[in-house]
């Protein structure tokens, strides 16, 4: 049976095209050959169980592996210690056969804990898991697998107690060689996110507050209550720094595999970079694209066969069809911004207002971000994590406006003006742009072009694009005072500067700037928007040249 791109459940590389994972095994085992106990947490569909099963196989010559998956108990496997210790052990009977993983003694003693309800105690329990690890032929590693489905129930923190305190005295009373809890939510919040509903109306771990404090990030999440007086359950974890994105070298590697075997003539560096470039590694996006690929845009007319398809323009038309349809990743970043509307308005302000937002891990808003993977950390600041994020976010807060948006409205009306033959007419564009801005905003102060204009523009556009072309800002770019936006049309790429007037010295920078991007992307020319605030401007659009570059400037 031939292979195919994978994008639900994990990954089998009998099954499917995978990216060769061996160094961050590597890496792993590393740790736990140190004794480590340690959380892995990352966003939804990145990769996790793939990487915990193929753990599970490359430990197993070393180690006795307990890989347990929380997302098959029950609520009522957590509604009370006793029911927990019995689902726990039963788990664990059912994931470890054979006298060499487990003793006769042990197997009948988890037994005897799942039929006498007197002894269904979590001490008892480690008693018992305790003696594993002392009469066992090799150590043992427990993983534990969606763990945020037990993280509202305080039996799970008393559980993590227990793993505490037999990790601290180990050395006199047997323990796991290792712990790994895996998940969306850092094992810390627990504690916060099993509250009362009462506890959250009043003070939520997640509330944000302006920052007015000299070199204050933006942002920053106000620290809910704590017990000072008791340790975290799982303070002990060690710092997990394995990186669990796809590199551009790993995206090669996994489409070397499938040119193997249909043999397209793929430019497979060009291709690679490519998927990296809008997927930042992202594991479900590399994948979906190069499935999308394979199964649905080879065979279309434009494109017959699968080396047509292999292509950047095969490759815009996956990202397209990525953009306009649902699925499961994009609908669980849009209902986290539901459920944390104040992170909703941080994102809001990164993609279109340039606030520069440091990052730092110690802001609870930055942690939450990240650990959700809407941002990144790039050269120490915070980032929309890759661009199809960006062009995500950028849609669903556009289609929240556009409703009661005139200059949205404005380029519904004239966007058939716009193309011709296929191309889109940027020049065209700005000077429609220009004219409507001008006559529904013109009297604007400062304060409303610095806020507003770029995010106007973007309004403006999208009715002319939808459905066949998209853009993204470039993150370097992104500032107060100048955003790159790169619109892609039918496989054409067309790059806006988008800028706030600060007299001509700095607008040659900016010209000098943007010839200097063009020169990246490979094209002869490129767009300006300047929003200027003094009255006596002139607005309109000129031509003018800047070295071998054609650079066409709107004054708004």
């Amino acid at each position: 049976m031939s292979r195919t791109f994978n994008i639900t459940a994990d990954c089998k590389p009998s099954l499917h095209y995978m990216v060769d994972i061996t160094d961050r095994l590597e890496q792993i085992k590393k740790m736990i050959d140190a004794g480590q106990y340690f959380t892995i947490n990352r966003a939804r569909q990145y990769g996790k169980t793939t990487t915990l099963r193929a753990l599970a196989k490359y430990l197993a010559q070393d180690y006795v592996v307990v890989s347990l998956d929380f997302q098959l108990m029950s609520q009522k496997d957590f509604a009370e210690e006793g029911t927990f210790v019995k689902a726990f052990s039963e788990a664990v009977l059912r994931k470890v056969s054979g006298e060499d993983a487990m003793p006769a003694e042990v197997r009948r003693e988890l037994q005897n804990l799942i039929g006498d309800s007197q002894e269904a105690a979590l001490s008892r329990l480690f008693e018992i898991l305790s003696i594993w690890c002392r009469i066992s032929k090799k150590p043992i590693v427990l993983i534990i697998d969606e763990v945020d489905s037990a993280s509202n129930n305080q039996v799970f923190l008393d559980f993590l107690s227990q793993l505490r305190g037999y990790y601290i005295d180990r050395d006199v009373t047997p323990a796991f060689q290792s712990v790994i809890l895996a998940g969306v939510y850092d094992i810390k919040n627990i504690k916060r996110k099993i509250r009362s509903d009462e506890d959250h109306k009043n003070n939520s771990p997640w509330n944000m507050r302006e920052g007015n404090e000299e070199n204050e990030s933006l942002l920053s999440f106000d620290d809910c209550p704590r017990d000072h007086k008791e340790p975290a359950p799982y303070d002990i974890a060690a710092k997990f720094r394995v990186d669990m994105s796809f590199s551009q070298k790993d995206i090669a590697g996994m489409l070397e595999e499938y040119e193997q075997d249909y043999h397209t003539g793929m430019n497979i560096a060009a291709m690679a970079e490519l998927l990296y470039e809008y997927t930042s590694g992202y594991p479900y996006l590399v994948s979906w694209l190069c499935k999308c690929i394979d199964e649905e845009i080879a065979g279309r007319t434009e494109f017959p066969e699968r080396k047509n398809a292999w292509t950047k323009a095969g490759f815009l038309e996956a990202e397209k069809i990525l953009l306009s349809e649902k699925n499961t990743l994009f609908e669980s970043l849009v209902n986290k911004l539901t459920d944390y509307p104040e992170l909703k308005n941080v994102l809001y302000e990164l993609l279109f207002t340039g606030k520069a937002i440091p990052y730092n891990p110690l802001n609870k808003y930055i942690e939450t971000a990240e650990m959700f993977g809407f941002i990144k950390n790039e050269n120490g600041s915070a980032v929309i994590s890759n661009r199809i994020f960006e062009t995500v976010l950028y849609n669903l807060f556009i289609s929240e406006e556009y409703m009661d948006s005139k200059i949205y409205d404005a380029g519904l009306r004239e966007k058939n003006q716009f193309v011709s033959g296929g191309h889109l007419n940027m020049r065209k564009v700005l000077e429609k742009f220009v004219e409507t801005f001008d006559y529904l905003y013109g009297d604007q102060n400062e304060s409303f072009l610095e806020e507003a204009g770029r995010r106007y523009f973007m309004l403006f556009l999208k009715p002319i694009i939808n459905g066949i072309g998209n853009c993204y800002v470039e993150p370097e770019t992104r500032n107060r005072e100048r955003m790159d936006l790169v619109v892609d049309y039918r496989g054409e790429q067309f790059v806006v500067e988008m800028k706030i007037w600060h007299g001509d010295a700095y607008n040659k920078r900016g010209e000098k700037q943007i010839a200097e991007y063009l020169e990246y992307y490979g094209l002869k020319k490129g767009y300006m928007i300047s929003f200027n605030f003094n009255k006596k401007k002139e607005i309109g659009v000129k031509e003018l040249g800047v070295g071998d570059k054609v650079l066409v400037e709107a004054v708004v």
